[in-house]
């Protein structure tokens, strides 16, 4: 197998962190300047790749081989979490350009827009699926700034441009690269992760609506106190949640507010984004149910409660023979220092899963950390992991 330039790889990574740099990480929320600036960034690499390049309508970013012959998709995105690190999404960007930059032959390239979430759900890797509506799009907003997506679109210079769609019949598949963001390679003393599922995910944000009122004159018994029954359905999730809990489920209440907020008022509304993750929809279906019970028991207390959004991402298996072809290549390269293991963090992998065969592969996050910016992985452990994921494109190549 040809051997990838390591020296390259790191000198473009390093490039790429530059641009939003923040501490030791980045900044570069989706379609802020930042963000644009590391797209035109990448399309100018994958240009000089002597890949065909083009950035579409939503800010998909591609380089396409102008080869004949079937090709395998590889990608990622550019974008990160505010203040986040700066190996989460673009190394498997140029993992790809590496890649192709080095087979020569069969490797496109994507950057798919927004797979952190600041507009909407991968939105992204969805249009390219056909999965997402020119309704859904109207309706995407900054979940910070209130920006629409239209607006950011237009003043980040791609409204009007058409959306790619993908072709199936050009693509052997789709692979994908990132670190861990969780501890279990380090923890084993191992380097490589071979990704059996990526895992599903049920979202939520829950609305209790009681009675504002003064906090020194209105008495207990007379209370309708939002934030009470807020805090009481989260107890409750934590004492019903891990009898029906997989050995891998996880939940999180991620963020809670209070209306008003003030020391000396009752509260007369509060808010609560809670969601839980695994890959056995069984379980995922055990939880929501478990969840809409626990709700049912609120709804009869003091406070009206309500749910005002609520998503699903189903779990997604990985193609079992590219599974084989990065255990190969891991084997090769790093005896006995990898292991298959499921993906507790979505990722762009499991929207192209509905259409292309997909796996992913892992290197480790020093400490398990991730959405930080004092995220970090190992020059060493970088540069095999592109070995490995070079290798395995090949051979995936290679069966036509």
């Amino acid at each position: 197998m040809p051997a990838i330039d390591g020296d390259r790889l790191l000198k473009d990574l390093y490039a790429a962190r530059e641009i939003g740099k923040y501490k030791t990480g980045v900044h570069r929320p989706t379609f802020s300047p930042q963000d644009i600036e590391a797209r035109h960034w990448l399309a100018g690499r994958l240009t000089e790749a002597r890949l065909d390049t083009s950035i579409d309508g939503i800010g998909n970013v591609y380089g396409r081989d102008p080869t004949p012959g079937r090709k395998l998709l590889t990608g990622s995105h550019m974008e990160t979490q505010n203040h986040a690190g700066w190996l989460d999404g673009a190394m498997g960007v140029i993992y790809g350009l590496e890649t192709a930059r080095t087979l020569g032959r069969g490797i496109d390239v994507a950057t798919w827009a927004d797979e952190e979430g600041h507009f909407g759900s991968f939105i992204g890797s969805r249009s390219f699926c056909g999965l997402l509506t020119e309704q859904e799009i109207d309706v995407c907003a900054n979940r910070e700034t209130g920006t629409s997506l239209r607006d950011a679109l237009r003043q980040a210079g791609f409204s009007g441009r058409p959306r790619q769609k993908v072709d199936t019949a050009r693509y052997r598949g789709y692979l994908e690269a990132h670190i861990e963001q969780g501890s279990d390679l380090e923890d084993h003393h191992l380097r490589l992760g071979i990704v059996t599922a990526i895992v599903g995910s049920r979202r939520y944000r829950i609305q209790f609506k009681g009675q504002q009122n003064h906090a020194g004159t209105t008495r207990m018994a007379a209370r309708k106190d939002a934030g009470v029954a807020l805090v009481k359905l989260v107890a409750g999730i934590e004492d019903r949640f891990p009898a029906i809990a997989g050995p891998r489920t996880v939940w999180t209440t991620g963020d809670i507010r209070l209306d008003p907020g003030a020391a000396s008022i009752v509260p007369g509304g509060a808010e609560l984004v809670f969601q839980f993750r695994d890959t056995d929809p069984a379980t995922l279906d055990a939880l929501d149910a478990t969840l809409n019970e626990l709700l049912a028991e609120a709804a009869k207390g003091p406070c009206e409660v309500s749910v005002a959004y609520r998503s699903t991402t189903a779990p997604s298996a990985m193609d079992s023979g590219f599974q084989h072809a990065l255990t190969a290549a891991a084997q090769s390269h790093a005896p006995g220092l990898h292991q298959p293991m499921p993906s507790g963090a979505g990722h762009d992998a499991q929207i192209l899963s509905q259409m292309l065969p997909s796996a992913m592969l892992f290197v480790p996050s020093i400490g398990g950390i991730s959405h930080h910016y004092s995220e970090n992985t190992r020059d060493e452990d970088i540069v095999l992991g592109c070995q490995v994921f070079a290798d395995a494109a090949a051979a995936i190549l290679a069966k036509g």
